[in-house]
């Protein structure tokens, strides 16, 4: 039996792309166990490990084999008939074939069996296993050749390309080196630590030594999420310490963590003057361009200190040197956004709006004033057909863009709208435009906030419906997984704010409105199916939306097929599905519904324009005709009042009259008036019943 050793392959490179790094990490570990799985050097449920720090890759893999054990194969050669003459000799083919594996009829094991009615021979091999030595090297570097990356670069003389330069190659079988060459790095046992606490080269003694070794004599905590949760420990215990506590931070620890081998925080302050600026600059200062952690009091207003994550532990006073030296560096920063703040406000917002006219939205459209011209005037009549107050809705449109211009938003665009809401307080806008200048862009992602106020649920509408239509009409549309303008996040968002809020948006309406507010050139060029395409496209992203909420296909589809003019009413017309289906009527007239569809489908515009009930022939016709007429007030009143489970069940009492129809009434006959009256009859029934979704399309999830 092969010897069975931890194995450890490790790259020390310079400093790695902290964003990129667990996805690295993680990946090329996997990559290194799968190869090794392939080469059944290891077991399929081996235990592993990942480790990832600004300097290195790592993989610790249990249980690696010096030799994978040899595989027996059998090999389906040829007909016996093929393989050798009437005399039993082996024949040109069977030799020929057997040479190109090194083997002659006489060497080769080979077996005949009986395949159907044809004897077949067959070859009997056993394939070496692999040899690790022999193995490692190619398959780390495929395992690289595998990794994520974007964009490769070279360094020094050498060809071998990775994201950062490499400078050292740890192949450890246990206690043995694996010889191997990867990156035009030979293979060793030297690591590095940290780069400025440990002591130049580490030796490892064996691939189990690995993490205890760097952490003791590199002080490096290689594990990613070891190093995370350490990170995450000490943030607490610091903020609880200072009577503070930590915002969302989530995304902010990953990347620190990724910046970091041996991770200590220490508490950092600045003056509270600067507490006049609004937090959300002094916020993303501190994030985005220090890496620092904000504290916030009991009641989440921003206090004057934040959390550093250093990666050098000091003890004092060397320590107050690194606080200090932040502070310094983040002071500036600061100092800057109160400016920007301060010279802001001198102007008022709606002043900057001509500003707007230098800017280009879309070369093909226009500038950015104009499409706040069309912000404007669309947000408007959306307000009067929803119930909004007009001017609030015209009025935060015509100043939703203002901030763009902005020195704060110049130098920090992650601040657009937000900056917005402030500077139109300032300058004594309503609250409701306030908020739905900074609103208008939510939600900017799945899963975020929606606008809170209504007016700026309508400007947030205005804002994506413009652009969809506008980019639609000049053709571009999204495909396959390019979306260079967001198109599909813009149309889930209409959809999250008509639905989740709901708002009774008549969503073809909107979109040829929002069509007819582009400019003429745009008009003209546009395809006469744009609205068509647009209603699709917006159609798909509620399909997709809705089955990930965990809705049943079919009723989705059937909802979906009659395109209720509404979208706020597809949650209610699902429900009203899905209640329908556990009547034991369903099936019935799930499969009458399908019936009447295709009858109607095959008679094209055969049929009478009204049923005549003269012409009624049997009595299973009159029947249906004065049940239907019976429940059809009762389907109405429920509709106009959105009860659509009361409107599917009220139906139910057709199911014995449409079941007694089909089984003795022939709607295609050769009676022209017969046939005529009882098409007018189906159609008539159909329009009754397909009102809350396409029944048709419940057959099989009906069971019919």
């Amino acid at each position: 039996m092969s010897e069975r050793e931890t194995l450890l392959v490790e790259l020390v490179t310079e400093e790695l792309p902290p964003k990129a790094l667990p996805r690295l990490g993680e990946s090329f570990g996997r990559g290194v166990l799968e190869r090794l799985q392939a080469r059944r050097l290891v077991e399929a449920d081996a235990a592993w490990r990942w480790f990832a720090s600004p300097r290195r890759l790592a993989v610790q893999v249990r249980d690696v084999r010096e030799r994978a054990a040899d595989e027996p194969r059998i090999e389906r050669l040829m007909p016996v008939a093929v393989a050798f003459n009437a005399a039993g000799k082996p024949t040109a083919a069977l030799e020929k074939r057997l040479a190109a594996k090194g083997l002659t009829p006489q060497s080769a094991k080979l077996e005949r069996r009986l395949d159907g009615k044809q004897e077949m021979l067959y070859l009997h091999t056993v394939e070496a296993g692999a040899r690790l030595d022999e193995a490692l090297a190619a398959l780390v570097a495929e395992a690289i050749r595998a990794l994520p990356i974007p964009k490769l670069m070279r360094w020094g003389s050498g060809e071998a390309q990775f994201v950062r330069p490499v400078h050292r190659l740890v192949l450890l079988h246990g206690a043995r080196v694996v010889p191997g060459r990867v990156l035009d790095l030979d293979s060793g046992r030297e690591t590095l630590g940290h780069r400025f606490m440990s002591r130049g080269a580490i030796e490892l003694a064996h691939a189990d030594a690995y993490e205890p070794t760097l952490r003791a004599e590199g002080k490096v905590i290689a594990d990613f999420a070891e190093r995370r949760a350490e990170i995450e420990r000490q943030l607490q215990e610091k903020a609880q310490a200072e009577g503070g506590v930590l915002g969302e931070h989530a995304a902010l620890l990953d990347e620190v963590t990724a910046l970091v081998e041996h991770p200590t925080v220490y508490v950092g302050r600045f003056e509270e003057e600067f507490l006049a600026v609004p937090p959300e600059c002094l916020i993303l200062t501190m994030q985005a361009n220090q890496k620092y952690f904000p504290l916030f009091d009991a009641q989440g207003r921003l206090t004057n200190r934040f959390l550093i994550v250093s990666n050098m532990h000091l003890s004092e006073p060397k320590s107050r040197n690194i606080v200090e030296g932040n502070q310094r560096v983040v002071r500036p920063r600061l100092a800057d956004a109160r400016f920007f703040y301060e010279q802001d406000r001198k102007e008022r917002l709606e002043s900057r709006l001509p500003r707007l006219d230098a800017i280009v939205y879309h070369n093909r459209i226009g500038t950015l004033g104009e499409r706040v011209a069309r912000l404007e005037s669309l947000s408007g009549w959306l307000a009067e057909r929803l119930a909004a107050d007009v001017a609030l809705a015209r009025r935060a449109a015509r100043l939703a863009k203002c901030d763009l211009v902005t020195q704060m938003v110049g130098e920090f665009p992650e601040l657009q709208g937000v900056m917005g809401r402030y500077y139109a307080l300032a300058d004594g806008e309503p609250e409701a435009v306030a908020e739905a200048i900074e609103d208008h862009y939510k939600p900017r992602f799945a899963g975020d906030t929606l606008p809170r106020r209504l007016t700026g649920k309508i400007v947030a509408l205005a804002e994506r419906l413009d652009a969809l239509a506008g980019l639609f009409a000049i053709g571009e549309i999204p495909t396959g997984e390019k979306d260079p303008y967001g198109l599909r996040r813009a149309a889930l968002g209409v959809l999250r704010i008509a639905v989740e809020t709901p708002l009774p948006l008549e969503l073809d309406a909107a979109i040829e409105r929002a069509l007819a507010e582009q400019p003429p050139a745009v008009r003209a060029q546009a395809p006469a199916d744009t609205v068509e395409k647009l209603r699709r496209f917006f159609d798909e992203r509620l399909r997709h939306w809705l089955r990930e909420a965990g809705h049943a296909l079919d009723a989705i589809d059937a909802v979906l097929a009659l395109r209720p003019g509404r979208i706020d009413t597809v949650p209610a017309r699902l429900e009203a599905v899905a209640s329908f289906l556990e009547a034991p009527e369903a099936p019935t007239l799930a499969a009458a519904n399908k019936r009447i569809a295709n009858l109607l489908r095959k008679a094209g515009e055969e049929g009478a324009a009204h049923v005549d009930v003269a012409l009624f022939a049997e009595p299973e016709e009159k029947a249906l005709f004065e049940k239907m007429h019976a429940v059809a007030p009762y389907v109405a009143s429920h509709l106009e009042n959105e009860a659509y489970a009361q409107a599917l069940s009220t139906l139910v009492a057709l199911a014995a009259p449409v079941d007694a129809f089909f089984d003795r009434v022939m709607v295609l006959c050769d009676e022209p008036l017969l046939r005529a009256n009882r098409l007018a009859l189906l159609r008539e029934l159909w329009r009754l019943m397909n009102q809350v979704a396409d029944l048709s399309v419940l057959a099989r999830e009906a069971g019919a």
